[in-house]
């Protein structure tokens, strides 16, 4: 198969698995904003920020306050230089569609792939990998490969770096030195991942099965711990890609209500904001301008970055080493 027909297969696959997902997903019902209360001092009405359009995957924030996004169907990483700019496209990943975003302690800007429609077949095809991007000019460089999923990624701020497949059970891991450990947890529909402050603890949310949050102790992967878990109507909120406040508190959207919200403690949360549906990934910003630190935004779906006021912690920022 000649190059320009795979890059037409991989992207036909990942706009089927984007159809499917948001097709699923908008069957769900709301949940936890029936029965959670709103967080003291939140509430208040979530407004957007930057159209890229496509189906929104990953949002992060460099230090200059520039937002960058990606889009699950054409594989593009966009730059959104301030709230209310344009979207800029800088990158296109190699394989598949766009997926996580995080730091290296270095500052290159990591992007997933893979997050097209081979992760349905689970863990055993590991085609994902992970590229470094310039956020500057654009240039791409390998990063990684042999991964299951990178659907939510993290790194420590010793440069390992954790990735996450919500369609399947492996979370992977790589190490500074280059070695890929496809299989370093396992933890069924894994999705999103964020690192608490002190790097002990892997926090993931479970979209698809047995939904809620976990926390993962990065020296004992093998005994993860459960802070939530939704049943009854809940069961089909399916949280998506999360967040830490400056509390290490777990801020967290329901992708089919767009619902934001945050946890307090073992089955406790509270609302932050009614954001838009299909909200896939939630992120501070960063600095002392543009997406500046201390605001929550999210992703869609729907290809629409927005801000979340009720979210607000002055203390918080974009998830970085």
């Amino acid at each position: 198969m000649s190059k320009r027909l795979s890059m037409v297969a991989a992207r036909a696959m990942a706009a089927a698995l984007a159809t499917f997902t948001v097709a699923a997903l908008s069957t769900f019902t709301a949940g936890p904003a029936n029965a959670a209360p709103v967080c003291p001092g939140a509430g208040q009405p979530t407004f957007a920020v930057a159209n890229p359009g496509g189906a929104l995957e990953g949002l992060t924030v460099d230090p200059a306050g520039r937002a960058f996004t990606t889009d699950l169907v054409t594989g593009r990483v966009f730059r959104i230089d301030f709230p209310g700019a344009p979207a800029v496209p800088i990158a296109t990943v190699p394989s598949g569609g766009g997926g996580a975003l995080a730091w290296t302690p270095d500052g290159k800007l990591l992007v997933g792939y893979g997050a097209d429609a081979r992760v349905i077949s689970g863990d055993s095809r590991r085609q994902a990998g992970i590229i470094a991007v310039d956020p500057d000019t654009g240039a791409v460089a390998p990063y990684a490969v042999g991964l299951s999923a990178a659907n939510g990624m993290a790194v420590s701020h010793d440069g390992i770096v954790y990735a996450t497949n919500d369609f399947a059970d492996l979370i992977g891991r790589v190490y500074p030195n280059d070695v890929v450990q496809a299989d370093w947890g396992s933890l069924p529909s894994a999705n999103g991942a964020v690192l608490s402050s002190d790097d002990r603890y892997l926090y993931v949310s479970r979209t698809f099965v047995n939904p809620g949050v976990t926390r993962i102790p990065t020296d004992a992967p093998w005994a993860p711990q459960s802070l939530v878990d939704l049943g009854g109507g809940d069961v089909f909120d399916a949280p998506d890609g999360l967040t830490l406040d400056s509390l290490n508190r777990p801020v967290v959207p329901m992708n089919p209500s767009g619902q934001v919200v945050r946890v307090d403690g073992p089955n406790q949360f509270c609302v932050l904001g009614f954001g838009n549906n299909l909200t896939s990934v939630v992120s501070y910003g960063r600095g002392d301008r543009g997406f500046s630190a201390g605001r929550l935004f999210g992703a869609t779906f729907t290809g629409v970055v927005y801000e979340i006021p009720g979210g607000f912690d002055p203390n918080a920022h974009t998830a970085a080493p």
